[in-house]
């Protein structure tokens, strides 16, 4: 859940409740809430009722279960569109996906977390954690390495602090320390790997993309499997990787988009 201030208020409360509801992804009820609420019981139930009937969340009288509201899919729609990437980059991410013949993936930068806002399947997809709308860890990704990498000083150490650093896999980076080193490394070289560091099997390569100031507004990458590639086989896939990057660069120059929240 998002870090709530005084200054928040009632309205930082209820969407931080929202964010809750949404993390457990399935519907609950309100004793499943309670037992995670920081919230006395009289609170946490005001909040709910207010978020219901706001159209938020829906409640399932019968099952006496909360779960998110049709209102928040309408909001979805228009901050993918009004927002996000996904719009000006969907040809290009396609037209990517159909040449490398593998999955693409476009991705932002949210509270140091990576969040995928589009996802273009190859002809033989793979499962993976991955799909527009979730939520992933920046540290053992490689969108989010490469999106870090690129960030300010300032920004990068903010976004290096929001890492939880959980070993996912026997390759996952576990300390800020190697973090950065490879973090300074992708600079360099101009785009990341991810080694099976979130799942086992699944690598990609990754690009950021960048304004023509510099300003990080995204990250893209093609994603396979051990089964399928390695990851010399993907590094041949870069300079079509980084041309693409740079072409939703340059088209989202016109583009007021939100600053990355780091």
């Amino acid at each position: 859940m998002n870090q709530v201030t005084k200054s928040d208020g009632t309205v930082g409360k209820a969407l931080a409740l929202l964010d809750e509801v949404a993390s457990i992804g399935r519907p609950v009820r309100f004793t499943e809430l309670l037992s995670k609420s920081v919230y006395p019981k009289a609170t946490l139930y005001r909040l709910l009722q207010t978020l219901t009937n706001q159209g938020m969340l829906g409640y399932d009288p019968v099952r006496q279960e909360y779960s998110l509201g049709v209102r928040l899919v309408r909001l979805a729609h228009a901050a993918w569109q009004q927002s996000s990437l996904a719009p000006i980059a969907r040809p290009f991410i396609d037209a990517l996906s159909a040449k490398v013949g593998e999955t693409v993936h476009l991705s932002q930068l949210d509270n140091g977390q990576v969040l995928y806002v589009d996802k273009r399947n190859a002809l033989s997809p793979i499962d993976m954690f991955s799909q527009a709308g979730k939520v992933g860890p920046g540290y053992c990704t490689g969108v989010g390495k490469v999106m870090m990498a690129f960030l300010e000083q300032k920004q990068q150490d903010r976004a290096i602090g929001q890492q939880a650093f959980l070993a996912y896999t026997d390759n996952t980076l576990t300390t800020p320390e190697a973090l950065r080193t490879e973090l300074d490394e992708i600079r360099n070289v101009g785009v990341s790997f991810d080694r099976e560091e979130h799942e086992p099997h699944i690598i990609c390569i990754a690009a950021p993309i960048l304004t023509k100031s510099g300003r990080v507004v995204g990250g893209m990458s093609i994603t396979s499997s051990t089964h399928r590639h390695s990851l010399a086989d993907l590094e041949k896939m870069k300079p079509d990787l980084l041309a693409t990057a740079q072409q939703i660069g340059e088209a989202a120059e016109s583009w007021h988009f939100p600053e990355n929240r780091n």
